[in-house]
């Protein structure tokens, strides 16, 4: 078993019957949402509805016998379970190279406990140390986006395919990657920023929202624990 199924399977733990879920989108969760399924259908979990993040996760849920629900009919989640990218020892993320941070965040602050799953990997000093922070954006005029990103101390480029297209999200929007040379010096300040500026629609920065983060390592799993509770 790798490091992520052994995050996604201490996860898993968490998960009682009768629970409305929300779930996540990438490599590890796709993991946790396979143990899922499995437990679903060995009738070893019932009653158990969830929301996707990403059309990618409600496609593999669907065929794994996964209820699917919406927060229009749960507008409350017992608990979202997710990966990230980088997490922070304030258990601050950055989310969102699934190419889903919006979806992921409109789920996930719904949620009463919100579960990480990581390998001891993506565990970083400090934000946009060792990736880049995705960005959505709207297309009407993109490259002003772009240009505007470019003056946050970043270099902030379109995500483009293999194929030299750029990148749009299952909203339909551009999605662009910013690389901050020395990390993050203030996610609260850069967050506040890019959520007042027109034509930015959301950001890959996920601030004191985690409930718990779970790390596999090379000496087994371990956890951290938000010092506010959540």
């Amino acid at each position: 078993m790798n490091l992520k199924q052994q995050a996604a399977q201490y996860a898993l733990q968490s998960v009682q019957s009768g629970m409305v879920l929300g779930l996540g989108t990438g490599s590890t969760t796709a993991y946790f949402i396979d143990m899922l399924g499995e437990q679903i259908q060995k009738g070893n979990l019932k009653d158990i509805v969830a929301v996707p993040t990403s059309e990618a996760t409600k496609k593999q849920a669907q065929q794994l016998g996964i209820q699917l629900t919406s927060l229009d009919k749960h507008p409350v989640l017992d608990l979202a379970v997710d990966g990230a990218d980088e997490v922070d020892p304030h258990l601050n993320l950055i989310k969102g190279l699934g190419r889903a941070c919006l979806r992921e965040k409109v789920v996930e602050i719904n949620a009463v406990r919100f579960i990480v799953i990581v390998d001891e990997s993506k565990i970083v000093p400090r934000l946009g140390t060792r990736c880049p922070l995705p960005v959505e954006i709207i297309r009407f005029e993109a490259q002003a986006h772009v240009n505007w990103l470019n003056t946050l101390g970043c270099k902030a480029e379109f995500w483009v395919e293999d194929n030299g297209e750029i990148v749009i999200s299952d909203n339909g929007n551009y999605l662009v990657k910013c690389y901050f040379e020395n990390g993050i010096p203030d996610p609260y300040e850069l967050s506040d920023r890019l959520s007042k500026r027109p034509g930015i629609l959301e950001h890959g920065l996920f601030l004191d929202m985690v409930t718990q983060v779970v790390v596999a390592g090379a000496n087994g799993v371990y956890t951290m624990e938000a010092k506010n509770g959540h």
